[in-house]
């Protein structure tokens, strides 16, 4: 009996801490930067209407599957800490599903960043940041990893493979692949130990984007999965979560659509669902592909334009990545959180001017009526942010100053003896 074709199916979840209203007049005066009643009211909006319901539908379909059910979810350090404080029983629920053993959790960079592109250094410390909290929380160490919004290329590939991951999750972008199926397991081209998942996105959109208007019902998508598999081995199915009950809402029938397909997937036997690492230890690698200029999940284009494609995103973002080596002298835990959030991929989101191919999309997930108060309100906060690291290196510096001034030895001075005064003839 011919071994099944596999389904991949991945959720990205993630929440960005979200920045108030921060006006020029506040600089050096107010360092608080956080819109802390949007960050609580979106989280609790979101978490009824998709993460709770969701992972209780998960958690009941890998029950019910016994195992034939597998998902996999990369959840970024800014969303957990967010669970933490606000939605604590949403984390409870994500702990249920990682007690089952047939969930996998991803490492990924802790702050959702774009730090692969801005430091290689960074982005290494924020995957062993991102991967020691999964572990702290979910008593699991990650083993594949997926980079904020599925960025790749042959250097990105590299380092990740050097930080000991030996599977990766991508874009199955058309400009990248050309003939070639996404429906197999690649490997980096200069990396070849390192095996890449690439995500189907016309089966993923057809779920996270168009569910709304075709109305597919699971029989009729897992007709889809099997013509477009056919010279096959794997389905990469990769979608925010959000996408149910928030971006594609209860009334489409989303969840029912959810509920249905596992069991008509598993009554039908051409595919079985694995997990990332799974895949690439069933699969093996079929070619390798090239990747000079990064790739993401992001747009028509698929490349990295949605966060540096104007002027505005890549001014901010040489302002912020140029503060790193000051941050490492300083070492300061508060100043380094700071960073950490301003690095957030939404804030260089916020500030796209693309309103041709996906203009909506932009217009759906941005709080600022223009790219430009975005950016102006994002510059405000890093201009009180370079106040408060220069005025923490200048301290270190007097500081320094004073231990070498104790530190260093007293040279006395000898004393001159008076010569003796002499006697009157």
């Amino acid at each position: 009996m011919a071994t099944p074709k596999s389904i991949c199916l991945y959720f990205q979840v993630h929440q960005p801490t979200r920045l108030r209203l921060y006006r020029f007049f506040d600089i050096g005066k107010d360092s608080h930067y956080y819109d802390d009643f949007a960050n609580r009211t979106i989280l609790r909006r979101v978490a009824q209407k998709c993460y709770l319901p969701m992972n209780q539908l998960m958690l009941e379909l890998v029950k019910k599957y016994k195992g034939k059910f597998k998902i996999a979810y990369s959840i970024s350090g800014s969303a957990l800490e967010q669970f933490q404080r606000f939605a604590p029983d949403v984390l409870d629920s994500f702990k249920a599903l990682a007690a089952t053993g047939c969930v996998e959790f991803l490492a990924e960079t802790y702050y959702h960043s774009l730090a692969s592109l801005g430091s290689d250094s960074e982005f290494r410390l924020q995957v062993a940041k991102h991967a020691a909290k999964i572990e702290e929380i979910f008593g699991v160490k990650p083993t594949a990893f997926r980079n904020t919004e599925l960025i790749y290329s042959n250097s990105i590939g590299e380092i990740v493979y050097e930080m000991g991951y030996k599977t990766m999750l991508t874009e199955g972008a058309r400009h990248i692949m050309g003939w070639q199926s996404p429906n197999y397991v690649y490997t980096g081209s200069t990396q070849p130990h390192l095996k890449l998942l690439l995500r189907n996105y016309a089966l993923s959109d057809d779920i996270a984007f168009r569910f709304a208007s075709n109305k597919a019902t699971a029989d009729q998508y897992l007709g889809w999965l099997k013509e477009n598999a056919k010279d096959g081995d794997i389905v990469n199915l990769f979608m925010d979560y959000e996408t149910f009950g928030e971006h594609q809402k209860a009334d489409t029938g989303i969840f029912e659509f959810m509920r249905a397909l596992p069991g008509i997937v598993i009554k039908d036997g051409t595919f079985g669902f694995v997990t990332p690492s799974e895949a690439t230890k069933k699969h093996k690698a079929v070619a390798d592909i090239d990747v000079e200029d990064p790739i993401s999940w992001a747009d028509e284009e698929r490349d990295v334009t949605a966060w540096l494609g104007n002027e505005l995103q890549s001014e901010a973002f040489k302002k912020v990545y140029a503060m790193k080596e000051k941050l490492a002298i300083v070492s300061d835990a508060d100043l380094y959180r700071d960073w950490g959030h301003l690095q957030e991929s939404d804030h260089f989101y916020y500030m796209c001017t693309k309103f041709f191919s996906d203009g909506e999309v932009h217009k759906y997930f941005n709080p600022y009526d223009t790219p430009y108060e975005a950016f102006i309100n994002y510059m405000n906060v890093i201009s009180d942010f370079q106040i408060r690291l220069d005025e923490k290196r200048a301290a270190l510096d007097v500081k320094e100053t004073a231990k070498q001034e104790l530190a260093a030895p007293v040279v006395k001075k000898p004393v001159r003896k008076k010569a003796a005064a002499k006697k009157k003839q």
